[in-house]
């Protein structure tokens, strides 16, 4: 289990942006580790202090907040396509070691336009409260897509104002796949 690499999931997300499942403290401090870069190992050593261990990374398994992503031998292979020369003619077998990027399904402008409304409107509200006020109002008067990504900048660093770095690039990376990024 060391050499796994873990990411969180849809209900992971929601765990931390909006508290819904009511993780104990201690889980979701781990919750927050997770990054889908890091090996198990690794964000073990940096918790180890506060009393965690790997039964804790398997509860969150278990329960649905984090998926595998990667074990060893997906590892191996990252470490091999760092020192394939960039004209090497296998392509596709370095795509194939790469751990598969989460996709959105395709949409229509007006379904894109729709869901980064929601986003917007509902990680405002969870995540930064009252202070997003002049944000919420800049996402009522969006027309269109351009205008969700004229926001982002603001949206991110207002988030990581209100509740750190972890949770502001959790946030843009699911923003990034909305708006096609």
């Amino acid at each position: 289990m060391n050499a796994s690499v873990y990411d969180k999931t849809e209900k992971g997300r929601e765990e931390i942006t909006t508290r819904k499942y009511q993780l104990a403290s201690r889980l979701r401090t781990l919750l927050v580790m997770i990054d889908g870069k890091q090996t198990a190992a690794e964000i073990m050593k940096k918790v180890a202090a506060l009393g965690l261990t790997e039964q804790n990374l398997q509860e969150l398994l278990e329960q649905e907040f984090i998926i595998e992503i990667a074990a060893q031998a997906d590892i191996d292979l990252d470490i091999t396509e760092s020192s394939t020369p960039a004209n090497s003619s296998e392509p596709g077998l370095i795509a194939a070691a790469k751990s598969p990027e989460p996709e959105i399904p395709a949409m229509t402008d007006a379904e894109r336009f729709q869901a980064l409304y929601n986003f917007y409107n509902e990680t405002i509200k969870s995540a930064i409260g009252l202070r997003g006020y002049g944000l919420q109002l800049k996402v009522e008067r969006a027309g269109n897509i351009d205008d969700f990504r004229a926001l982002r900048q603001a949206y991110v660093e207002a988030v990581q104002k209100a509740k750190g770095p972890e949770m502001a690039r959790s946030l843009s990376d699911r923003l990034d796949l909305l708006l096609g990024k």
